[in-house]
């Protein structure tokens, strides 16, 4: 009984590599181009577009730093969609062609901490805002966008 679960066990970490492996080949997830900056805001301070890049340009901007984590299947698939849908919601480097529906929307997700959001954070911690962070970049926000 003992020699039937081991075998068992090990039939099913073998599969489950060679399914890893397969999933490699599979190109979704693999473009990681950074279209040109368009128009970007004009910030009020410097402080405010630190706490924004620092928070938020992952995935709302043109200037995606991709992870090395990136590069690997399944988790390159979540990455790339975050990131194409976090660019087609809000991108700080196309402000022209933004959907944002006001600020808001932006200050409220910010302030319950929908963004960034939790899976991000486990491996960004620097992109965690204190409470006096989230205030500033809303301020800031608030300054940039003249409201």
């Amino acid at each position: 009984m003992k020699n039937r679960t081991i075998k068992i066990i090990s039939i099913i970490i073998i599969v489950a590599i060679v399914l890893l492996v397969i999933i490699q080949f599979i190109p979704y997830g693999k473009d990681h181009t950074n279209p040109p900056v368009v128009s970007e805001l004009n910030w009020d301070s410097q402080q405010t577009r630190d706490l924004t890049k620092r928070a938020c340009f992952d995935c709302h901007s043109n200037e995606t730093v991709w992870p090395w984590y990136s590069n690997l299947a399944p988790i390159s698939w979540l990455v790339y969609r975050d990131v194409v849908e976090g660019r087609s919601r809000l991108n700080f480097s196309d402000w022209q062609n933004n959907r944002l529906e006001g600020l808001g929307e932006l200050t409220s997700i910010i302030n319950e901490g929908e963004m960034p959001p939790f899976q991000y954070l486990l491996m960004h911690s620097s992109a965690k805002l204190s409470s006096t962070e989230k205030s500033d970049l809303i301020n800031g926000l608030q300054k940039t966008l003249g409201q």
